[in-house]
């Protein structure tokens, strides 16, 4: 009779080493208690001197989020060349699928490029550089809160709301800063904090969807596309519906600022809001618990991102459409 073989937790030997980085964890919450959360919106500084100076707008200091975004773009133009000398590679051997990085990217720009070219039609060329550029920035600024160290590691200051340095540190930051008394209280300012919750990556990155947005419509219709913002046509031949379409273009005025606030707000507010989730959630419960949130914050980081380009997408191929088109010019 053959012999049954036992089945073994898929895990193997890894199982022993989750064991003890799990008993580690709880070891060290206990003798370091985790520090309480201080929630703030503005970008802090982590250079004491500013790195320069304008007259009439003040001094500009190197900020965490500013360190996050110098991290965001040698990422991205990382990958940028390594999926290049793959390609130039696969061109010397005649091979026809990519593989590693350059093939996930592959497949995302392919699936990608079929939407849009479903939706813009002959100006997809033309859209897609702007879709997938904002895609993948947004997604690696997103993604940066899953890095270890990210919003964890940084500088301790004195600070009027924080933790009393005896009750988690003992000690350290007298060393430190050698200027500690018992029960003072201090914050910690990290080095490196998620880009997309500054509000000035959101709105700036807004800005340059929108703008994109009204050149494209211009590329496409020339001067006539002002004709949606502006439409006088019909003041004399038909008077009421002249007066209507006129009050619908100071509508798509708004409707274009209201962007910039839809764009910026929207990123900002759900990357800020699980920024502060984690915060909390490892400061009640820092061992396993926030482990689960993380790969909630990896789905709501890649949806950001992708909700972001693609809406970006939409507004630019709606921006080739002139009055009436109703979309012909996706099936040319």
């Amino acid at each position: 009779m053959e012999e049954k073989k036992t089945r073994k937790w898929r895990f193997g030997k890894n199982r022993w080493l989750v064991l003890l980085f799990i008993l580690l964890g709880i070891w060290l919450a206990g003798v370091y208690p985790p520090i309480q959360p201080h929630v703030q919106l503005p970008a802090e500084n982590v250079s004491h001197e500013p790195l320069f100076s304008l007259p009439m707008i003040g001094d500009f200091y190197l900020t965490n989020t500013m360190v996050a975004m110098i991290l965001v773009d040698i990422i991205v133009i990382t990958a940028a060349i390594v999926v290049r000398n793959t390609v130039k590679k696969m061109e010397k051997t005649n091979e026809l699928a990519p593989k590693g990085l350059a093939g996930v990217v592959e497949a995302i720009m392919s699936y990608l490029y079929d939407m849009t070219e479903s939706t813009a039609g002959k100006w997809a060329k033309t859209i897609f550089p702007f879709f997938f550029c904002i895609f993948f920035v947004v997604l690696i600024a997103n993604w940066m809160e899953l890095i270890p160290g990210v919003d964890s590691i940084g500088i301790l200051h004195a600070s009027e709301h924080g933790n009393p340095v005896q009750q988690i540190l003992p000690g350290v930051y007298a060393v430190i800063k050698g200027e500690a008394e018992h029960g003072e209280w201090y914050g910690m300012i990290p080095f490196v904090r998620v880009l997309s919750t500054d509000l000035n990556f959101t709105v700036g990155l807004a800005l340059i969807s929108v703008v994109m947005i009204q050149v494209i419509g211009l590329r496409s219709q020339g001067v006539k596309y002002f004709s949606k913002f502006w439409n006088t046509k019909g003041f004399f031949s038909k008077p009421i519906f002249g007066l209507i379409d006129w009050a619908v273009g100071l509508l798509e005025i708004v409707s274009e600022i209201s962007k910039i606030l839809s764009f910026a707000f929207r990123l900002f507010g759900n990357i800020f809001a699980g920024s502060v989730m984690l915060f909390v959630i490892g400061a009640l419960v820092p061992v396993i618990a926030q482990s689960a949130f993380l790969g909630l914050e990896f789905f709501v980081g890649a949806i950001q991102a992708i909700v972001f380009g693609m809406l970006t997408m939409i507004f630019m191929a709606q921006a080739t459409m002139g009055h009436g088109d109703h979309g012909e010019h996706a099936e040319e």
